[in-house]
């Protein structure tokens, strides 16, 4: 089924840029907001995204949907999505979800596409892409941070995320394989230090990252796993904060804590440093893609980093829904995106070189 006319819900900092970015790319775009929006190339529908139930009707008017609300919305939608035959594309990290989408995917008559924004999302399709030449593959090394250019404090850190997104990765189980074997870990261990441009961080397991690639490739694969880049010392005074002061608790209270200590700021920057190794041939390697992208200008509006790299990311995802390049029903794993496709699209075209510095964009 092609798309024509999508309905965007939540118009926060990314909802609002995926909804531009699609109205661009020649989609009719309805938004729904619990605030009204008059800045937007795209007309708003207004309502309270609580009483989700009295608006999931409307959605058999629309194509595709695309759900930018907090994770606790989505299966709902989803559901909606499943049973008016609309294509279902979301942004969320949250494990549970997902699972029970891709159980829904299975009777579908379109599209069901959670997972569809940076990490879960671009960072799989990047991972993948580094293991094409491998003839065995030892590990596959995905780490994504979302940070201030210019971090103060201890904790070097600002929300410019979901807080709920953020305390559920540092406090729920994390996926991995470790020597061929799919294992729960806990959150913010594995510790570890890289550098990004000559700038040094640190890493450690968060949850949720992974999407569906530990199903994917186990068997295929000795270690695979996903953790959160933060300047160093971040984890040691979350874990001080989480368990010693025992805010894991409260979380939503602990959200509230952090936010309002570290609220969002403009110059932020997304780091990604994704790595394979392994044999190709009889010779061992590793392949790298590491970046660091910047706020940028479209259309003389600047949008954050994390905004964009997650808006265009799905916004990429279901132009290939469209154009044909991807399937036009059932569940689409991240990974089983070509990295290639993905950049030639219009939104997907964000991510390449002149994208980067907080110079203007076009698509």
């Amino acid at each position: 089924m092609k798309i024509k006319s999508v309905i965007v819900l939540g118009l926060g900092k990314v909802g609002s840029l995926v909804g531009t970015l699609l109205h661009k790319t020649g989609f009719e775009v309805t938004g729904v907001s619990i605030h009204a929006k008059n800045d937007l190339p795209f007309p708003v529908i207004t309502t309270d995204m609580a009483q989700i139930k009295r608006f999931t009707g409307k959605f058999r008017k629309y194509d595709a949907m695309i759900s930018c609300l907090p994770y606790k919305y989505n299966l709902e939608v989803a559901t909606a999505a499943h049973k008016h035959g609309a294509h279902y594309f979301d942004l969320t990290e949250d494990v549970p979800t997902t699972k029970a989408i891709i159980k829904m995917s299975k009777t579908a008559n379109s599209v069901m596409a959670p997972q569809c924004g940076l990490a879960p999302g671009f960072i799989a399709i990047v991972g993948t892409s580094l293991t094409a030449d491998f003839t065995k593959i030892r590990s596959i090394k995905l780490r994504v941070g979302a940070l201030p250019q210019n971090p103060t404090g201890l904790l070097g850190y600002a929300f410019n995320w979901s807080p709920e997104g953020v305390v559920n990765e540092y406090l729920n189980d994390c996926e991995v394989i470790e020597n061929g074997q799919h294992k729960w870990v806990s959150p913010m261990e594995w510790l570890e230090k890289l550098f990004i441009h000559g700038i040094q961080l640190e890493a450690f397991t968060t949850s949720g990252g992974l999407g569906t690639m530990c199903e994917t490739y186990l068997g295929k694969v000795d270690n695979l796993d996903y953790k959160s880049i933060r300047y160093p010392g971040h984890v040691q005074q979350m874990n001080f904060f989480f368990h010693e002061l025992l805010m894991r608790e409260d979380r939503k209270k602990a959200g509230e804590i952090l936010t309002y200590a570290k609220p969002a700021v403009n110059d932020d920057v997304v780091y990604i440093h994704a790595s394979a190794e392994g044999l190709k041939g009889t010779q061992l390697f590793r392949d790298e893609f590491v970046n660091a992208y910047y706020p940028i200008t479209i259309d003389g509006k600047r949008w954050r980093a994390i905004s964009w790299t997650t808006a265009a990311s799905a916004c990429a995802v279901m132009e290939m829904v469209n154009n044909g390049s991807l399937p036009d029903r059932g569940f689409i794993k991240q990974e089983d995106i070509s990295l290639n496709d993905f950049l030639k699209t219009r939104n997907g075209r964000l991510y390449s070189g002149e994208a980067h510095g907080g110079e203007p964009a076009t698509i």
